[in-house]
């Protein structure tokens, strides 16, 4: 089975899950924790094989890692003002 196969099977599965959730939802109401609950995790593997299947449609040669900038310039001291040196002990006290 190709890799395109797989994930078809995957979203009929996933379809199949839709509509057992709905059906349930029905006979106990949308209400409670537990349906939620079910029901967010079911909308999650369906955008979790989106994602999956957008992936697998480019190529490999193709992907490109995603670059975060990191400027040189060093950051505002206001942003530190109100921190303290976590495991370093106080400013103006040395540690044991």
């Amino acid at each position: 089975m190709s890799v395109q196969d797989d994930l078809t099977a995957v979203q009929r599965c996933l379809d199949d899950l839709a509509r057992s959730v709905g059906r349930l939802e029905q006979q106990l109401g949308t209400g409670g924790l537990e349906m939620r609950r079910v029901r967010t995790d079911a909308d999650h593997l369906r955008e979790s094989v989106a994602l999956l299947r957008e992936s697998a449609a480019t190529p490999a040669g193709q992907r490109r890692p995603e670059l975060v900038t990191i400027p040189d310039t060093p950051y505002d001291d206001s942003l530190w003002i109100d921190t303290d040196d976590e495991g370093l002990g106080a400013r103006d006290r040395r540690a044991p």
